[in-house]
């Protein structure tokens, strides 16, 4: 490394050669030797002082605490270790010092960050719970999507216009024809998986209630399955006055059902948790209808039913079943089975009456 000299040590170092020069040859040669090792003597002394500050600002020693500082590189972030013995004064002397040394390197401020000794894990968990509470980026729907939403929203407009105009033309003594039921069970037996009948509802083509009670429980529930049935213990407490037996709530439905078009959604689970049965061609669940059921399999050549939701939704423009509810509500699905049940009621009805005696019924 090429010594530094300042200006006025340069200067002296000039003056002192002038001298040299200019000094009379009587001057003896004992006076010329001491005069040369005095300037060589400052001359190693400018040096040494030199090496010793280059030494300084390569060494990893601080002067006022002593302590080793350490830096590291995190990806493009310089990280600089705070001895944690400094004083207020002395560490921000040292932060200022450092921030010189790093910029000299290259780094900006904004790459440069001081953590004090000690404290290197709980800063960065802080940076990483900053960047964790981060609001997420607003998601807009594009505009075709909106396009396609609103031309669909159209169309179903259009074909429930048409379709209440059909039917608003029915008799009232073809209404009087089809009731439309929904159940709701608890979980009994050591595992819940067996179904009791906890609640039951009947409406009619308008959505006017038939019949909608609780039904009592003699078991013991293990699984009151309120997050799909709605059901509380209350409700189908065997002291509960407004419940009824489920004997008495399997006649009244039997005796409902007399002569009458049986409308629902999955009615095999309805029927078996009522223990009644109906027939077959007086029946019409909206998840045996094939129009309504989805493909599966390799080749889509096997169809399965459709949750009644999605179906009043797509069909009916009808939200049920919505979350945070707090359950299901038999009432509710019964009319949305109903709704359904409109929209194929003609072309189902006319599929039906062109099938042989023999044929099946739906």
């Amino acid at each position: 490394m090429t010594p530094f000299f300042s200006k006025k040590a340069k200067a002296e170092m000039r003056s002192r050669k002038r001298r040299k020069k200019n000094t009379s040859s009587v001057v003896s040669t004992h006076e010329v030797e001491d005069e040369g090792t005095s300037q060589s003597a400052h001359s190693d002394e400018l040096e040494n002082g030199l090496k010793r500050s280059a030494a300084e600002m390569q060494s990893p020693e601080d002067e006022s605490g002593g302590s080793c500082k350490k830096t590291k590189l995190n990806s493009d972030m310089l990280t600089i270790i705070v001895p944690s013995n400094l004083t207020s004064k002395e560490a921000k002397k040292f932060r200022k010092d450092e921030r010189r040394k790093a910029r000299s390197n290259g780094h900006t401020d904004d790459k440069i960050r001081f953590v004090i000794e000690g404290k290197e894990q709980s800063q960065e968990t802080q940076d990483a719970d900053a960047a964790a509470k981060k609001p997420p980026k607003k998601s807009f729907p594009r505009i075709n999507d909106l396009l396609s939403e609103h031309a669909n929203q159209k169309k179903l407009e259009e074909r429930m216009t048409k379709q209440n105009a059909i039917n608003d033309g029915v008799p009232p003594s073809e209404k009087e024809r089809y009731v439309a039921i929904d159940c709701e069970m608890v979980g009994i037996g050591t595992s819940g998986a067996k179904s009791a009948l906890a609640r039951a509802s009947a409406v009619d083509w308008d959505g006017n209630i038939l019949l909608d009670t609780f039904v009592r429980v003699p078991e013991r529930v293990t699984d009151f399955r309120t997050f799909v049935s709605g059901v509380r213990p209350k409700d189908i407490h065997v002291k509960n006055e407004n419940a009824m037996n489920h004997s008495e709530v399997r006649e009244a439905m039997e005796k409902l059902l007399i002569g009458k078009i049986l409308v629902g959604h999955a009615l095999k689970n309805d029927l078996s948790v009522l223990m009644i049965s109906h027939p077959r061609s007086e029946t019409r669940d909206t998840a045996k209808y094939k129009p309504l059921m989805r493909p599966s399999g390799r080749a889509g050549g096997k169809m399965r039913p459709r949750k009644l939701r999605d179906l009043v939704a797509e069909n009916v423009g009808m939200e049920i079943q919505k979350k945070g509810s707090g359950g299901h509500d038999s009432v509710e699905d019964a009319r949305a089975s109903m709704e359904l049940f409109k929209c194929v009621r003609v072309r189902w009805e006319k599929e039906l009456a062109g099938k042989t005696k023999g044929g099946k019924g739906g």
